[in-house]
């Protein structure tokens, strides 16, 4: 058996997540070569600031600040860095330079995916990116090789730990949404500046990436809505959980067909009321899962950690193990699938429930000139609760659980009971999934 030189594998970027993968590239080198049936050979690390402090002692020969040059001698490129730019223009070189790359960047992704993909295809090189999307569950592989048989009807993910931490946090110990918020800065879960997780910018670039994954089709960043869950209060959480709830944030991704009968593809992040019964309905803390449903496969879920260094440096070797094996067997890359080219819906085709949560006054009649509004909108009720306010407040909360409608059918009744003079205010609209 002739054996096969050892593959040149370029590090850029040594975080959290990069460290860890030197660190272990270094320490299980055989056992990782005897899988990719040849060495993995760490030519180098690109950073910024080669003395910079690390959690992880590596080898100072190994740092650079020349990532060019690191690029042209690899075989394999791991990008690390994160953002946009120069992560872009490197990994563009790498490609253009025959290198298959590796990256766990899904805001580059979410964002110039399809450029990167057809760059890769031109030249034979693969893209790799599985730690893209909820770090160490293995997600993006099933979609792309294990169901590609199948037909995806709809992805629910928990993505994004720090969102779901401070929701659970919220559940679990009727914390408020700031006090949850600090807690999970204090551990180390959120960033000082933690918008891109709060507000779902983190989220709906994974739902992106799940999109158009799942359907075959390119789903641009700017095509996803997008919710954060700064404006979920403790009060929503409790009345939840009374109701046999849970509020999670979801990124979704759905193929759906429009009222003209035209099949297009959905994707959103939102907070959403989810059955205690649900899957979704019993993951803690900052773990992640997805939750996926296929027409022949039927329901599965991965669940795991969605972030940390050494849990996302599993899916990146993971990776680079599957490169490697590419170059010794040989062969040009396979390329993404994108042919289906569905349309991507905007958010008032989804059809969806509403739990709206109305403060009124307390008359004869309000009920049915609440039911009315909704029944002109083409909205029909499920489910109705009513309080009466206790002491000389002559008002009442009304709890009302719509059928499936239309987004936009559902968002025009809010607008309406807003506007209407027996509501005195509409204290909380969250939609309902899994039902």
């Amino acid at each position: 058996m002739i054996e096969y030189r050892n593959v040149r594998v370029a590090l850029l970027g040594a975080g959290s997540v990069g460290s860890q993968v030197a660190r272990l590239l270094l320490e299980h080198g055989d056992e990782l070569a005897s899988r990719a049936g040849a060495g993995l050979e760490l030519v180098g690390i690109a950073v910024r600031d080669v003395d910079a402090p690390r959690d992880v002692d590596l080898p100072k020969e190994l740092f650079t600040t020349d990532a060019e040059s690191l690029i042209l001698g690899a075989d394999i490129v791991v990008e690390l860095i994160g953002g946009i730019e120069p992560a872009r223009t490197l990994v563009l070189q790498a490609l253009q330079s025959g290198a298959d790359v590796v990256t766990g960047n899904k805001a580059l992704l979410a964002t110039h995916g399809p450029e990167l993909f057809a760059v890769a295809e031109q030249v034979g090189a693969q893209l790799y990116y599985e730690a893209a999307v909820a770090g160490a569950i293995p997600i993006i592989r099933p979609l792309h090789d294990s169901l590609a048989g199948d037909r995806i009807v709809r992805i629910m993910g928990i993505v994004n730990g720090t969102t779901n931490f401070i929701l659970d946090l919220m559940d679990r110990e009727g914390a408020t949404f700031e006090d949850a918020l600090a807690t999970a800065t204090e551990l180390g879960y959120a960033e000082a500046d933690p918008t891109a997780d709060v507000e779902g910018y983190d989220a709906a670039q994974k739902a992106a990436i799940l999109a158009s994954l799942a359907f075959h089709t390119s789903v641009p960043l700017a095509a996803v809505h997008r919710e954060g869950i700064t404006s979920v209060t403790i009060e929503q959480v409790r009345a939840a959980r009374k109701a046999g709830y849970v509020v999670k944030i979801l990124a979704t991704a759905e193929r759906l067909t429009d009222a003209e009968g035209t099949e297009g593809v959905s994707a959103r992040v939102y907070p959403a009321l989810v059955p205690e019964s649900h899957p979704l309905a019993s993951v803690h803390g900052a773990k992640n899962a997805v939750f996926v449903e296929a027409e022949a496969a039927g329901d599965l879920m991965f669940y795991g950690a969605g972030a940390g260094g050494v849990e996302t440096a599993s899916a990146v070797l993971g990776d680079l193990v599957s490169a490697a094996r590419r170059h010794v067997i040989g062969g040009p890359g396979v390329a993404e699938s994108t042919q289906a080219d569905l349309p991507v819906f905007p958010i008032g085709t989804v059809r969806t429930r509403y739990q709206i949560t109305l403060h009124v006054t307390d008359a004869p009649g309000v009920l049915s000139t609440v039911a009315g509004i909704l029944a002109k909108h083409g909205v029909s009720v499920e489910t109705v609760e009513q309080t009466v306010a206790s002491g000389s407040d002559a008002t009442a909360t009304l709890v009302i659980g719509t059928h499936l409608a239309r987004e936009s059918d559902l968002a025009s009744t809010v607008v309406a009971l807003r506007n209407e003079d027996v509501v005195v205010e509409v204290t909380s609209v969250l939609r309902v999934v899994g039902a």
